[in-house]
């Protein structure tokens, strides 16, 4: 029997390349595809895999989109994306959106007692009590696609309990590795967007400059693996070939290596238990020659710090810093800010919302709301302070 596939963010990096690894595998049967507002893109890959129901997360795109399309139905808004997945009957679902708009159909997918492929952190980073407190309740796997948390489900599945010290995970350090604070001072949107080893879009390109993508790593990791934070490292990898390294009891260190490529955890992920041939070059270590490793300079990329001061801090702190983050950088994106204040403007709102406990999704929505309105008006503040 085919796997039953519904892939959200299908018009995003991940989407794109888990729909490159349906067609090469006829156990893979589609039933419904997402996007936020690329509805062109989106009706394309419904015509191309023969799918009758989208749902696009804008309410606009959507209408242009029943417009366009008559072939099946299309839904749109979060209600749209949450009963897409409620009523597709889907074995498993890729959840590859950007930002906190993932969260709704995290919860959708694991109240339904349905497989979660997982590409969207914020989704733990925001609500990880509740999400992963959801999947035991139903029975529901979460398969993380994150290369770096695929790496570490891979070297933990063979490992008893209480034999794991620490967990290691690697972070390339983005474009502006080895600058100081004060080179950083003026850089632009264009350079910051220049990651050297992968190709992503604009948000988590910038998460990455920031190594605030790591930070959100360090949370999505302590949920999924249930690790205490005081046992989570990052350090600097340039070449990404280690994507994560696990320390045991017995002194014994194990690492997941590969070239850096996106379809290994994707595929990996879609096809769990099992493994299938993924088409790439394979790893020559003579070929690379050298694998280099350095500390996280926390002067510099202050972000990492502030994700794990969150993430100690609890309640609805991860909520906060991950709203306030995603508010900053798109001041950033449009030249509402500056790069470092990107990493003021969530310290600012962090210290404005002492954290709350977290006893439904409700709160949740709440502190992100207030995060939102505080971090804007901070943006505003300092976009009044740049030259124009």
């Amino acid at each position: 029997m085919p796997r039953r596939l519904l892939i959200l963010g299908s018009t995003g990096s991940i989407g794109t390349q888990a729909l490159e690894i349906v067609a090469r595998d006829p156990e893979l049967e589609l039933v419904g595809l997402s996007a936020e507002r690329s509805s062109d893109a989106l009706i394309e890959q419904a015509q191309r895999f023969g799918v009758d129901r989208i749902a696009l997360a804008d309410a606009d795109a959507g209408a242009l989109a029943a417009e366009q399309w008559t072939d099946g139905e299309v839904l749109s808004g979060a209600e749209g994306l949450v009963k897409l997945v409620v009523e597709s009957g889907a074995d498993l679902v890729l959840n590859g959106l950007v930002g906190s708009a993932g969260l709704g159909p995290t919860v959708a997918t694991l109240g339904e007692g349905i497989d979660l492929a997982l590409a969207n952190k914020e989704s733990l980073v925001v609500g990880g009590e509740l999400v992963m407190a959801l999947a035991e309740a139903t029975g529901a796997q979460i398969l993380p696609v994150d290369s770096e948390h695929s790496a570490l489900h891979q070297l933990l599945a063979g490992e008893r309990p209480g034999t794991v010290e620490k967990l290691v995970l690697t972070a390339s350090g983005g474009p502006f590795r080895g600058r100081t604070r004060e080179d950083l001072q003026d850089v632009t949107v264009e350079e910051a967007l220049k990651h050297p080893t992968w190709d992503m879009g604009g948000k988590i390109s910038i998460d990455s400059a920031t190594l605030m993508n790591k930070g959100l790593e360090v949370i999505e990791a302590f949920h999924l693996f249930g690790i205490p934070y005081e046992r989570i490292d990052v350090v600097v990898h340039p070449q990404s070939i280690v994507h994560s390294m696990i320390t045991l009891c017995d002194g014994a260190a194990l690492a997941h290596l590969g070239h850096p490529d996106m379809g290994v955890p994707i595929s990996y992920a879609l096809h769990h238990p099992d493994r299938v041939d993924v088409p790439l070059r394979r790893l020559d270590l003579a070929e690379v020659g050298a694998l280099t490793f350095e500390p996280v300079d926390h002067d510099a990329f202050p972000c990492l710090g502030l994700a794990r001061a969150a993430a100690i801090a609890g309640g609805t702190a991860p909520c906060v810093l991950n709203a306030a983050n995603e508010v900053a950088v798109h001041a950033f994106l449009r030249g509402g800010l500056g790069f470092l204040g990107i990493a003021a403007v969530i310290e600012r709102t962090l210290d404005a919302l002492a954290p709350a406990p977290v006893r439904a999704f409700e709160s949740l929505y709440e502190a992100d709301r207030e995060a939102r309105a505080i971090a804007a008006e901070l943006v505003q503040a300092e976009s009044e302070r740049l030259p124009h």
